[in-house]
């Protein structure tokens, strides 16, 4: 059968991989886009060039990001450590009870602070520090400024999410403040409208004259912690005073010639290393692309994976985290050895939803930063952080409620004050020779992991470049909004003759349209020196209305 994802899919709008050696940027908004390029045509780095593209998203994708969610970064210059800035807001220090699962939507489910414009702080420090920086803070909230007072002309992401959730924000107790910043009247605005949003635009350049450091201590903190109270969350000014982000080594595992990098626990960069690691012990060489062979592979190790997660992953803080023996030849062995090469593994395992934006940019200095930005579910809590302009994240979500009997906080995902939830978000990086040859990331939550696993073997194993390898048929396993059964969701371009082998297997297939939005909205940058230099090769995906740009 066919799901209908009632998601308007969209046609490639570009034929060629974007191309510069002074730069490349790429995300999944064209002015997005557009606003990193200008950053680097007026001189500036790769990471001033994202902290733009990253304000500038908040703004025009505000069903996926904003100021009210989190951010995560890898960041590498040639001859130095690659590093990683966890931006995870932790949970309040005063939990309400919890009866039965934390709640989805509304102040209930505002439970963690932000830390997206801690992440840019920390990342802008490295930028003046060590790459010598010399734009602005303020020039770079710039362009998000202009598009959130003078307005854009509104995307048909946003005016599907809109729609999507029609039957939910008519509660506006629970969605406080949602309707008189996203809704024109009471009636969902259509596409191409000019979005504006003049409360962003004001806290926008309250962060641009007082520095990021005001977000949470100073009087727009207090702005901020006042509005999440009066709707009923339980985070306070202390609460966002206590943000802090991570800036750690990566997370890191060898894979061909290279080593892919990503972000340590508790995001699930650990369950992409592992996908690619048991793909390592499989083995692609006999495996033609775009085979049965070849998708049954990657999902039978995605399985594998994700098994382990559920199982270990949280705040290494509070939880022990066995990184090193998950990610050990002998573990990795054992996980691919469990992978019957002609039958697929029974799968009942619940999905995760969320969703996020991808940006990437490099500089003529070959300098890198792979970032992804969130607001977990799609409009996050749906809850206004008073007149500020911000719309809360619902990380909380993501955590477990506390059970009943003498195992109540068994699962190491269990809420607990101060506590980060598990994360679904994983940048990544492919180094060779300790330098960045690959920037990558996706949006999707649980599919993250799956569409990383099949853009890197396709990237890396299968040597396409970026375009060709974003416009591949992908794999979704799990349930969806649109389909709830625990099956294999695989683009029809995939052929005929895979689907019945997949099925033969024991896979249950169900079709998703060439080019599904389901397959999540992926960017890729390749970079590579010749004589002349760097030069960078990148696109963004298909599926979105994104593009990439180059100097």
């Amino acid at each position: 059968m066919t799901i209908n994802t009632r998601i308007h899919t969209r046609t490639q709008t570009s034929t060629a991989n974007a191309r510069g050696r002074a730069g490349l940027v790429t995300s999944p908004h064209t002015l997005a886009s557009e606003a990193g390029r200008d950053v680097l045509a007026r001189g500036g780095n790769a990471i001033e060039a994202a902290i733009a593209m990253a304000a500038a998203l908040c703004v025009t994708m505000p069903h996926f990001t904003g100021l009210g969610g989190d951010g995560f970064w890898l960041i590498a210059a040639p001859g130095q450590p690659v590093e990683s800035i966890s931006g995870i807001g932790q949970a309040a220090r005063d939990l309400p009870n919890f009866d039965g699962a934390i709640p989805v939507r509304g102040p209930a489910s505002a439970l963690t602070s932000a830390a997206t414009v801690a992440a840019w702080e920390a990342a802008y420090r490295t930028s003046r520090e060590h790459w010598g920086g010399t734009l602005a803070w303020d020039a770079l909230l710039a362009p998000a400024i202009a598009l959130a007072q003078d307005g854009f002309a509104l995307t048909r992401s946003q005016h599907f999410w809109t729609t999507y959730r029609a039957d939910e924000y008519g509660d506006a107790e629970r969605w406080r403040g949602f309707a008189q910043t996203f809704l024109a009247d009471g009636a969902i605005p259509a596409i191409g409208t000019t979005f504006r949003q003049p409360a962003l635009a004001a806290t926008l350049r309250t962060l641009a004259t007082n520095g990021p450091r005001d977000f949470y201590e100073g009087a727009l903190a207090q702005r901020i912690a006042r509005g999440l109270r009066e709707a009923g969350s339980p985070l306070d000014a202390d609460d966002l005073a206590a943000t802090r982000v991570r800036c750690e080594p990566p997370l890191t595992l060898r894979y061909g010639e290279g080593v892919l990098a990503t972000l340590p626990p508790p995001t699930q960069g650990m369950t992409t290393l592992q996908i690619m690691g048991i793909l390592a012990k499989l083995g692609l060489r006999d495996c033609a692309h775009g085979s049965a062979d070849y998708y049954h592979r990657l999902v039978e190790a995605v399985k594998q994976a994700f098994i382990d997660r559920d199982r270990h992953l949280a705040d290494p803080d509070t939880q022990d985290v066995p990184v090193d023996r998950l990610l050990g030849d002998a573990h990795l062995a054992a996980c691919a050895a469990r992978i019957e090469p002609t039958r697929a593994l029974a799968w009942p395992h619940r999905f995760r939803e969320g969703d996020t934006v991808y940006l990437a940019a490099t500089d003529a200095q070959g300098r890198a930063v792979s970032v992804l930005q969130t607001i977990f579910h799609d409009w996050g809590s749906g809850v206004m952080a008073g007149d500020t302009g911000i719309l809360w994240h619902n990380r909380g979500a993501a955590f477990r409620a506390p059970g009943g009997g003498p195992h109540r906080d068994a699962h190491p995902n269990v809420i607990a004050p101060g506590k980060r939830p598990f994360h679904t978000l994983n940048p990544g990086m492919y180094l060779v020779d300790g330098r960045a040859r690959l920037l990558y990331g996706t949006q999707g939550a649980d599919g993250q992991p799956q569409t990383l696993a099949a853009l890197l073997t396709r990237l890396i194993d299968y040597r396409m470049d970026p375009l060709a390898a974003l416009a591949q048929p992908r794999f979704l396993l799990g349930r969806t909004f649109s389909d709830s059964r625990d099956n294999l969701k695989l683009e029809t371009h995939a052929g005929r003759e895979v689907f019945d082998a997949l099925a033969a297997r024991g896979h249950e297939i169900a079709e998703l349209p060439p080019l599904s939005p389901l397959g999540g909205q992926a960017g890729v940058i390749c970079l590579d020196v010749d004589d002349a230099g760097f030069v960078a090769c990148g696109a963004h995906d298909p599926r979105s209305d994104g593009v990439a740009l180059a100097v």
